[in-house]
């Protein structure tokens, strides 16, 4: 558990800077590949995925 949220923190460091540079590169799409693969297996998946159905659902009501 430590070593997965520890390279979902260094996966969205670099991908917050690869952002915030306006780069786009292979290794900013391995970057942001490997943090949404680290960042579903934490508990913070359950959450992610309810919110995102949450706002699909909305979505016909706007």
């Amino acid at each position: 558990m430590a070593v997965t949220l520890s390279l979902v923190a260094l996966f969205g460091l670099v991908l917050v800077f690869l952002l915030r540079s306006h780069t786009l590169t292979p290794g900013g799409a391995f970057t942001a590949a490997g943090f949404g693969f680290f960042l579903a297996s934490t508990g913070a998946a359950d959450p992610i995925n309810q919110m995102a159905a949450a706002l699909i659902d909305a979505l016909p009501n706007l």
